[in-house]
């Protein structure tokens, strides 16, 4: 049956069919609790001084508890290319004056909720599936879900895992896209800079590239773990990885980052969109990046879809790629026709 709380806040694993929901009302904090549970909701400019929201209650959740809503009907509106075209322009001319060497910009893709419920969405985040972690934050009328397949970290007894998920392909391209020397040197770019950033805070261990398969996309993807020489503050480690490289510049730094904040407003994207999402239980941290997901506020819905570019990229192909992402999230969530 429909769930009966307005303000709400999901987190699942890969491999499970059941997550964590924490209702409201929620009380913010600047710090996570030192037992129970807390998640981790902020923006992309970490803007929020209280990320840590603490649920009146809470419990597993499964499929069951999502069910009971309508369909969702929704009208999409295909984006315009021409902001986008104007945003790879400029950074372009900044990768030739040498100001950066990569940045993400994100196209949003807009529709209409003409009939049925939102919520009737929510039930696809626990599907089951070796690489997608399940999010949701529910403010009433408005908030945002996904299926991501990037993990931000997991931090539990000292042991820190994280991972470069960069370089993007449809999944029939597989066979050619491990000899793909932009997306190799795109990826590159993301788990270089991961095991430098991460090489104070422990003894890092990157693993070999692989291929992860997500059905009708495949990614470049780097298991890194650290074993860390001592306890460090989640707000630390979470300032210290956002935004990663794969949904950040490079280098990162403040006027990188101002930069990519006015290309990102410019292209009208979702504060939340990449931004970290976690959730704290009795001492263990799990954070996701918030992409391939959605954006609603009343009947108006976004999907955004970010792509890295580099020296070697060229607009069309970005933009195709841009697409992709967006036709994925569709699928997931079952709103393709």
């Amino acid at each position: 049956m429909p769930l009966s709380h307005p303000d709400y806040a999901i987190f699942k694993l890969p491999e499970s069919d059941q997550g964590i929901i924490g209702f409201g009302p929620f009380s913010s904090s600047a710090e996570y609790p030192v037992s129970g549970v807390a998640f981790y909701v902020n923006d992309f400019y970490l803007s929020d001084p209280e990320p840590w929201k603490i649920p009146s209650s809470y419990h597993r959740l499964n499929a069951t508890q999502l069910e009971g809503y309508k369909a969702a009907q929704i009208e999409w509106t295909a984006p315009d290319p021409k902001g986008f075209a104007q945003v790879f322009s400029e950074i372009n001319e900044s990768i030739q004056r040498g100001v950066i060497e990569k940045s993400v910009p994100v196209c949003v893709e807009r529709g209409e909720l003409v009939d049925g419920d939102i919520e009737s969405l929510l039930g696809k985040l626990l599907a089951k599936h070796e690489h997608f972690y399940g999010y949701a934050w529910v403010q009433g009328e408005r908030g945002f879900a996904g299926l991501t397949p990037e993990m931000l970290f997991h931090l539990r007894k000292g042991r820190f895992k994280t991972m470069a998920l960069a370089g993007t392909a449809k999944a029939d391209q597989s066979s050619i896209f491990v000899y793909d020397e932009k997306e190799i040197r795109e990826h590159e770019y993301v788990a270089q800079t991961l095991v430098a950033s991460l090489s104070d805070i422990g003894m890092v261990e990157r693993r070999v590239r692989q291929i992860m398969d997500l059905g009708n996309l495949v990614h470049f993807h780097t298991p890194i773990e650290v074993f860390m020489y001592g306890d460090q503050p989640i707000d630390y480690l979470l300032r210290k990885m956002h935004p990663t490289p794969a949904l950040g510049p490079h280098p990162r730094t403040k006027e990188t980052l101002a930069q990519l904040r006015q290309w990102r407003e410019s292209l009208e994207a979702p504060a939340y969109f990449g931004a970290p999402f976690g959730l704290f239980k009795d001492g263990e941290f799990h954070s996701v990046v918030a992409i391939r997901g959605l954006h609603w506020q009343g009947s108006q819905i976004s999907i955004p879809s970010g792509c890295g570019v580099i020296e070697a990229s060229r607009l069309t192909n970005e933009w195709g790629e841009l697409a992709l992402k967006r036709s994925a999230v569709k699928q997931r969530f079952g709103m393709e026709a």
